[in-house]
């Protein structure tokens, strides 16, 4: 008897803690910020096919015998000084130039997209210039993204725009715009999947019209085979056991699912880097966006 009550008491616990942890879990799905942040703006990375100059960059920093990775409280070294116009003050974006390297393919047009949009640069922090020598400066690390490393390319800093987040109610239910669509090519850092405050880059820019604040929606169709890789194709009317119809519906008979939406926070000429605000579930690679 004492192990029966032990065991219900178990299960009791656990079905308790999965209704908690599912509570929890929607309601941080639909949850938007209320404002972007310094690190969600400045730390969200671009997709561009323009050239970016590899000339300027960090050489090394303090310790640098031991050290191999630079932190914020750390003083790092530039190749530019006082011959190339550096004062102290002077603030630099660091970016880093990223390539996959799993070389998976998760869905069938990825590796043609992606060669469209570009080159992924990853933003990796921010230095200000404390001293300047002839050749070289001296700065510290302020805003971090990551650990910075030698290589690491620089460029004067830019403001970005905070882009207004919208408070409408979102509509999972919501009929095609009508406007430009598109894909989830990649996710930050080559991720597969993406949820509420993930970045994520589009297949869309500034050369279709695409600017920061605008909104895009992100949407799924069922059995299109097309499928990222993880579905099973056909899963619907293939799963023994679990329920048929006398008629396997094609994905443009049946309504789009609709996952979430984002705001675009920098545009390359044909990519956008977009902040998830809303996601009803995981978001992957692969999936569709549309203009709002």
């Amino acid at each position: 008897m004492r192990k029966m009550t032990s065991y219900r008491i178990l299960s009791m616990g656990v079905r308790l803690g999965l209704i908690f942890a599912m509570f929890i879990s929607a309601a941080k799905a639909q949850r938007a910020p209320n404002r972007l942040s310094d690190v969600e703006l400045y730390c969200s990375g671009l997709v561009t096919d323009q050239a970016v100059p590899h000339d300027a960059y960090i050489v090394s920093g303090e310790d640098s015998s031991y050290k191999l990775t630079f932190q914020p409280g750390n003083y790092v070294y530039i190749n530019r000084g006082a011959d190339q116009g550096i004062k102290a003050g002077d603030q630099f974006d660091v970016i880093r130039p990223e390539v996959d390297p799993n070389k998976g393919k998760w869905f069938k047009y990825q590796s043609q997209l992606y060669r469209a949009m570009g080159t992924m640069y990853a933003d990796i922090g921010r230095l200000r210039v404390l001293s300047v020598q002839p050749k070289t400066a001296t700065a510290e690390i302020g805003l971090s993204c990551d650990l910075l490393q030698r290589g690491d390319l620089i460029r004067p800093f830019q403001p970005r725009p905070t882009p207004p987040l919208h408070d409408l109610k979102f509509d999972p239910l919501v009929p095609p715009s009508g406007k430009k669509t598109a894909m989830v090519v990649s996710a930050k850092s080559f991720g597969t999947l993406a949820g509420v405050g993930s970045i994520v880059y589009i297949n869309l820019g500034s050369v279709q019209g695409v600017q920061a604040g605008n909104y895009f929606r992100v949407f799924r169709y069922q059995g299109t085979h097309i499928d990222t890789n993880y579905q099973v194709r056909d899963m619907a009317y293939k799963a023994f056991g679990f329920g048929s119809t006398p008629v396997a519906y094609h994905w443009d008979d049946l309504p789009r699912q609709v996952l979430g939406e984002g705001i675009v926070l920098r545009t390359g000429p044909n990519s956008s880097t977009v902040f998830l605000t809303t996601a009803r579930e995981d978001i992957y690679i692969g999936d569709y966006v549309e203009l709002e």
